[in-house]
């Protein structure tokens, strides 16, 4: 399945175009959502990693390293998510 490790590739991608999207800014509300945007694609990230790991090599010690970055990257996910939702509706509001 090649499938995840173009997501993996793009995530990583995304969470380097972030953080330097981040340093570019000026303005502390954008600097927050951009943080929380590379905070998504780096839980995504471990995600699908911890998906992959699994599927690569389907082993039992691959499965337990897998399990562990599945549940930090479910973790990373919710909670960037949270961050990006708020964050969000702050920056429509006023940049509208």
């Amino acid at each position: 399945m090649f499938i995840f490790p173009i997501i993996i590739v793009l995530s990583a991608v995304l969470y380097v175009y972030y953080k330097v999207a981040i340093v570019k800014s000026e303005d502390r509300l954008t600097q927050a959502y951009f943080n929380g945007k590379s905070r998504l694609c780096l839980g995504s990230l471990v995600f699908f990693f911890g998906i992959n790991q699994y599927i690569f090599y389907q082993t039992r010690i691959s499965l337990f390293i897998g399990i562990v970055f599945v549940l930090l990257g479910a973790f990373l996910l919710y909670d960037a998510f949270k961050e990006v939702k708020h964050y969000r509706k702050e920056w429509k509001r006023l940049n509208a």
